[in-house]
């Protein structure tokens, strides 16, 4: 009885299309996640503050709660909590015992924003009792996909994020919302409560990355 049998050209040939059909999967599977999860451990970083020290992120989880608020300090809606408006330093003040506050700058060489003295005046001139942390390159920006100044993300002490988005519910560049979304995140975190909001559109300036970054 005759049996036909593949070349063994044919089968090398089968045998490399397999591959390249399944590589792009196995690829795609092994690519990190776009943005944090909500529930997930949030990626360590470190970074510099207008004064030069470095803080570790990783060095903070475990000790307390900790809230990153994306900074540009000539955004309107930054000076609409920090200057107009008190909203981070009374939150700070209420819970500075409990929370680690970090701002973080993301502004690129040239961009709205971007520069050490112009972040040290602005610490000063809003009175911000903890550290503005300079991310020039973008990559701790890009790696939490910070789209706005202001854009929050709360971390509980177990080191997962819980919030992220709107410091509140008024999008407006003058009127403070009724629900500060930050606070309400970390009491009820405090509290050992269902957290009742845990995403939310962030609103303000758009994080002035390196111009070929802008998406």
């Amino acid at each position: 009885m005759f049996r036909w049998r593949w070349p063994r050209s044919g089968l090398l040939a089968l045998a490399a299309a397999l591959i390249l059909a399944c590589s792009p999967k196995e690829k795609e599977a092994k690519e990190p996640p776009s943005t944090i999860a909500i529930g997930a451990r949030v990626p360590d970083f470190a970074l510099k503050d207008t004064d030069g020290v470095e803080h570790r992120l990783g060095d903070s989880i475990g000790k307390r709660m900790i809230v990153l608020e994306w900074f540009n300090p000539e955004c309107p809606f930054i000076k609409k909590h920090h200057q107009a408006n008190k909203t981070m330093n009374d939150l700070y003040d209420a819970m500075k015992d409990q929370v680690f506050f970090f701002a973080i700058n993301s502004s690129a060489p040239g961009m709205q924003g971007h520069g050490l003295e112009k972040n040290r005046r602005a610490k000063e001139e809003f009175a911000i009792p903890y550290p503005i942390l300079i991310d020039e390159s973008g990559e701790v920006g890009r790696l939490y996909k910070a789209k706005t100044s202001p854009h929050v993300f709360v971390i509980c002490l177990d080191g997962t994020l819980i919030y992220r988005g709107a410091l509140d519910d008024d999008p407006s560049v003058a009127t403070l919302g009724s629900i500060n979304y930050v606070r309400v995140a970390l009491e009820q975190c405090m509290g050992n409560r269902t957290i009742s909001v845990r995403e939310t559109k962030p609103y303000g300036c758009s994080v002035k990355y390196a111009a070929a970054d802008q998406k």
